[in-house]
């Protein structure tokens, strides 16, 4: 077969067809339904498709159908791995129907954020994957009034006008704490994620009072300092933590990042984790499993969120209206960061 393109022609339907020896509408076939192709026809337009370099034109498909196929996501940081998984089975999910996800960060910055909202929309996405509720009802309208599906993932509210598919954070770090509580800490502190603009780490602050509230502890007396999630923030968290008197038992932290800070630090420290002082964490990412000791911490269900979300954001794009929200499990994983207090 003999190619008779210019070097400087990009190759088109027609010219796959007129190679092949076929229709454009076959070709077209061999492209979106190839099953309803015969083998040897298929074959041979692929070779040539191949050897053509010909890309279809998703931009004149887009305009003609008035979509793009394309769902854009915008996550708070790609800096740590904590929205990693999740990220992975969502795509995973909207590639079995043909999309293509395009990824934003934001910074933990709200206006930052509503911005790559903007941008995404402007460049032709369908639908959005959201982190968390907490952004301004301007941007809310912005995606009403342009019939923007969304989903709001990594939370969960009950009789929301938002689909939701996440987890209470508030009722997971209750439950840590409960934990930490019954094996007899009295002095906690708390390194907690910046709460501005963050609903997620708010709710995992008001959690943590929940609990000290049901053991008659005063929320005044947890020290409690907010940090940006890095290793380096959380480490200078634990130490200013740790030079108040009487020091800490436990220090439960908002995220695993922070917490294995926190160990990384103790150690420079010349404390012993748990025997001078517990640490916890949230999320349960690869790491936590790994640092030493290693880190008790919340498990969150991550790819099977992203799973969901992916399927909800696609239901929700196909009819319009909005789907039931998924409320998923979180569970205590306990390794040996944590004991009872024993100073």
């Amino acid at each position: 077969m003999e190619t008779v393109l210019s070097n400087n022609h990009l190759p088109t339907l027609a010219d796959v067809a007129r190679e092949a020896g076929v229709s454009t509408a076959t070709v077209s076939r061999c492209l979106n339904t190839p099953d309803r192709v015969v083998e040897k026809t298929r074959v041979r337009v692929l070779a040539v498709i191949q050897q053509l370099g010909y890309s279809p034109n998703f931009g004149a498909r887009a305009l003609a159908a008035k979509r793009t196929n394309t769902i854009g996501a915008v996550i708070p940081t790609m800096e740590n791995a904590i929205f990693a998984r999740g990220l992975q089975a969502f795509q995973e999910e909207i590639a079995k129907s043909g999309a293509t996800l395009l990824v934003a960060s934001s910074a933990y910055q709200q206006d930052v954020e509503e911005q790559e909202i903007r941008a995404l929309v402007a460049r032709g996405a369908d639908a959005l994957l959201l982190i968390g509720q907490d952004r301004s009802d301007e941007i809310y309208e912005f995606l009403r009034n342009r019939r923007i599906p969304y989903v709001i993932a990594w939370n969960y509210r009950k009789n929301s006008n938002h689909s939701f598919v996440g987890f209470d954070n508030r009722i997971a770090a209750k439950e840590i704490a409960r934990k930490v509580l019954d094996l007899g800490h009295v002095r906690i502190a708390v390194i907690a994620g910046i709460t501005k603009d963050n609903d997620r780490a708010r709710d995992r602050v008001l959690g943590i009072n929940d609990a000290v509230k049901e053991h008659n502890i005063p929320v005044e007396h947890i020290d409690l300092i907010e940090s940006p999630y890095s290793f380096a923030e959380g480490g200078d968290a634990f130490e200013t933590l740790m030079s108040k008197h009487p020091r800490p038992t436990v220090v439960i932290c908002g995220n695993d990042i922070l917490a294995i800070g926190a160990i990384k630090r103790a150690k420079s420290l010349g404390l012993r984790v748990p025997e001078d002082v517990s640490v916890t964490g949230f999320d349960d990412i690869e790491v936590s499993s790994v640092v030493e000791p290693e880190l008790t911490t919340v498990h969150v269900p991550h790819r099977k969120m992203g799973t969901l979300a992916a399927k909800t954001l696609l239901a929700i794009s196909k009819s319009g209206s909005l789907v039931q929200s998924r409320e998923l499990e979180t569970v205590i994983v306990e390794r040996s960061s944590l004991s009872g207090p024993r100073t």
